[in-house]
């Protein structure tokens, strides 16, 4: 397998960085090690577009999260992605810490944030009834919001595979050599050559580069944990509520999502092992006692799943995007911790843009960034429901009770472009399972369509790829 562009990861990053590339006439290729796109820090974090007042400014952070943050709402419109701009507040709960709000200020006001202001407790209340009655004011990000990270990655994915980018799952890279013309990367799929090779690979960057010989990256592991909770708790604050962020990163967040739940986290340890997203009772202690300090009103009765996962940070505390000094036709892109989703689409052109320098491909006459809107029966009327039914009647059986996800969704995410193969992917892709039941009551379902459609046996359909096999055999 040949390919003027191997892109390392299907991350967030990697996704938008190949749909990028779709616009040119170069033939690309993502290379993921998972058995679906979003497997890694895209799948598990806050869902937050920041404002970008927080990273220092004259870092690439600090640049490319403000433009990203831009960017974002017109690419969530043509990707029919949902994203609401809600805005954020950071919190403070002393005159001490209002002193760090004035420093936020003015770092966003130099970052080039628009609408900052800082508010004072009534104000803040206002705002946010439910917020603690010890705060004393907050710093108010009228440009921040949320998004569905997976979703973006899947959504952006399909338009690059529509716009001719390949997807090859299941394909860990093992070594890559390079013989002066072309990478020959070997992986679990064999033997793949790329005359570039963009390094996307999250967590794993580090180890990427080393294989090329560039030793100039560290990344370390930073695991965070999370509440998830129920949607009849989505109401207690309409805004992302931080608290002072500290050394180890933005701190523990109240927030709702774009689908009406309520998402509380992350906690934030270093980790040795780079895949660690087991949620552990100390974290998940932490996080709801600095969640109840913002919002008193928080509850855990109300959580339907906790989860972990593991951001790359870098110990340069900064992003690292560019060609490699070891080849000048490798690009790392590493070190993409928050406020990397925030900044994604602005890291996607950044890339594109040094790969067009050197290249210089030809761009595309045909080339489509729209996405169609995925089937969301849930949100229909009655009248379009109907019409639905009555073109497909598998769009009147309902799988998922919970979030009210039909068969005729389920098929779709599972012949669309870079379709689901797992239960995990469907959930995605549909919510179905990501209700107050967790998947008890469709989950066999799920897995009864996927053998189906997928032509293997129901024995053989996995919960997220690997060994997460579901049935273990026939009893009968």
């Amino acid at each position: 397998m040949k390919y003027d562009v191997a892109v390392i990861g299907g991350g967030v990053v990697g996704a938008l960085i190949s749909r990028e590339l779709s616009k040119y006439d170069v033939k690309t290729a993502v290379l993921e090690r998972f058995n679906d796109v979003a497997m890694g820090t895209t799948k598990a974090n806050s869902a937050i577009v920041h404002g970008g007042f927080d990273a220092v400014s004259g870092t690439m952070k600090a640049k490319l999260n403000v433009e990203g943050t831009a960017i974002m709402p017109q690419l969530c419109k043509e990707l029919n992605v949902p994203y609401r701009n809600n805005g954020s507040l950071v919190v403070a709960f002393s005159e001490k810490e209002m002193e760090h709000v004035h420093l936020l200020y003015e770092r966003g006001i130099k970052n080039g944030v628009p609408e900052l202001e800082i508010i004072d407790s009534k104000k803040l209340h206002e705002l946010e009834p439910n917020i603690s009655d010890e705060a004393v004011g907050a710093l108010y990000s009228k440009s921040a919001g949320i998004v569905c990270p997976y979703e973006l990655t899947i959504a952006a994915a399909d338009n690059a595979c529509e716009n001719g980018v390949e997807f090859i799952r299941n394909c860990l890279v093992k070594a890559i050599s390079f013989n002066g013309f072309e990478f020959v990367l070997d992986t679990t799929k064999g033997d793949i050559t790329a005359t570039y090779v963009i390094n996307a690979a999250g967590t794993h960057s580090d180890e990427v580069a080393r294989m090329i010989g560039d030793d100039s990256i560290k990344i370390v592991a930073r695991k965070g944990e999370y509440y998830l909770l129920d949607k009849s708790f989505g109401h207690l604050v309409d805004r992302t509520v931080f608290q002072c962020p500290n050394e180890m990163g933005k701190g523990v967040l109240v927030t709702p999502t774009v689908d009406g739940n309520l998402l509380i986290g992350p906690s934030a340890t270093d980790e040795d092992n780079k895949d660690d997203v087991d949620t552990t009772p100390e974290g998940l202690e932490f996080i709801l006692s600095k969640a109840l300090k913002s919002v008193p009103s928080v509850n855990v009765r109300g959580a339907i799943t906790s989860f972990a996962g593991v951001r790359a940070h870098p110990v340069t505390d900064d992003f690292i995007i560019g060609y490699s000094d070891k080849n000048d036709r490798f690009i790392n892109v590493a070190g993409i911790e928050s406020p990397g989703l925030s900044a994604a689409p602005a890291i996607a052109k950044y890339v594109a843009n040094l790969f067009v320098e050197k290249a210089s491909p030809k761009k595309k006459a045909d080339f489509n960034g729209s996405r169609p809107a995925p089937v969301r029966f849930r949100n229909m009327s009655k009248e379009e429901r109907e019409k639905l039914i009555a073109k497909d009647k598998r769009y009147g059986r309902i799988i998922c009770r919970c979030e009210t996800v039909t068969e005729g969704e389920i098929l779709d995410a599972i012949h669309s472009p870079v379709g689901a193969r797992d239960v995990d992917g469907v959930k995605r892709r549909t919510r179905a399972g990501m209700g107050r039941c967790q998947g008890g009551f469709c989950g066999s379902k799920v897995v009864e369509i996927l053998s189906r459609e997928l032509g293997v046996p129901m024995n053989e359909i996995t919960k997220f790829g690997g060994e997460s096999k579901i049935i273990f055999d026939r009893t009968k």
